[in-house]
C-alpha cells in the first residue's frame, strides 16, 4: 500500500520541483542513487519500469528505501497498461507515471487513491487526463513537444494544468529557468543528473552535488509559475 496520499504526493512535486527519472537491474547501484538523491534534497523518485524483474527489483529497492530514506516519495514510470500498474501498486508505488493517457491505469490508480501522472502532447490529451483524475500531467517527450514555449501556450487556455516535463530537461540554471519561467510544475530528469561515466565510477557525491544544485536553482526560478 502507498505511504504518502495522492495530495502528499501533489504538493510535494510542487514544492520540491524535481523528480529523479533512473532505472538500472542492479539493485546496489539503485539502492547507492536513491541514497545520493536523497542526500542532495531529492523527495520524489520515478524509477522506470524499462527491464526485466524490474518489479522485484523496486519491491526490494522499496522497502529499503522507506527504511533508509524514510521522506522519499517512490514511484514507477514507464507504465502503459493498468494490469502492471496493479502490480506495483501491491508492491507500494505511491505514484505511477504513464508515457500515454490510458484509462484503465487511471482507474486502478483512482480506485487506490494514488497520483498517476499521464504522459500528454497536446491540449486535448491534458484535457483528457483531467477529465481522469490526473492532478499532475507529464509533458514526454518534453522538447520534442514543444519545449518551455509549449507549456507556456497551454497555460494561456488552462491556467489550472499542473504540468512536469520529462525529456530534454538538465540541471543547468538556462534549462530549469526556462521550463519554470515558462510555468511548469515541476521537471523529470533522468540521464542528465546520472551519466554513464559517473554510475561506472561509483561516484554518488556527484549526483548529490547536482540534485543540490538543480534543487536550489528550481528554487531560484519557482516564483514566476503562473
Amino acid at each position: 500500500m502507498a505511504k504518502f496520499t495522492r495530495i502528499e504526493v501533489a504538493l510535494k512535486m510542487q514544492e520540491s520541483g524535481m523528480v529523479p527519472v533512473f532505472y538500472n537491474e542492479d539493485i546496489e547501484v539503485c539502492k547507492n542513487v536513491v541514497k545520493a538523491c536523497y542526500i542532495g534534497g531529492a523527495r520524489l523518485f520515478e524509477f522506470t519500469n524499462r527491464g526485466d524483474f524490474a518489479t522485484l527489483t523496486f519491491s526490494t529497492l522499496n522497502q529499503w528505501t522507506i527504511a533508509e530514506c524514510p521522506e522519499m516519495i517512490m514511484g514507477v514510470g514507464s507504465i502503459l497498461d493498468e494490469g502492471t500498474a496493479a502490480i506495483y501498486l501491491s508492491l507500494g508505488a505511491n505514484f505511477i507515471v504513464s508515457p500515454v493517457v490510458d484509462e484503465g491505469t487511471a482507474k486502478v490508480c483512482n480506485k487506490r487513491k494514488v497520483a498517476w501522472s499521464p504522459g500528454c502532447g497536446s491540449v486535448t490529451e491534458i484535457n483528457r487526463a483531467h477529465e481522469l483524475g490526473a492532478e499532475v500531467v507529464k509533458i514526454f517527450p518534453g522538447s520534442q513537444v514543444g519545449g518551455p514555449g509549449f507549456i507556456k501556450a497551454i497555460k494561456g487556455p488552462m491556467p489550472w494544468a499542473s504540468i512536469m516535463p520529462t525529456g530534454g530537461v538538465s540541471p543547468t540554471e538556462e534549462n530549469l529557468k526556462a521550463w519554470f519561467e515558462a510555468g511548469a510544475t515541476c521537471v523529470g530528469m533522468g540521464s542528465q543528473l546520472f551519466p554513464e561515466e559517473i554510475l561506472a565510477n561509483k561516484n554518488y557525491d556527484y549526483i548529490s552535488k547536482k540534485c543540490s544544485v538543480a534543487l536550489s536553482i528550481i528554487k531560484k526560478y519557482k516564483k514566476y509559475k503562473k
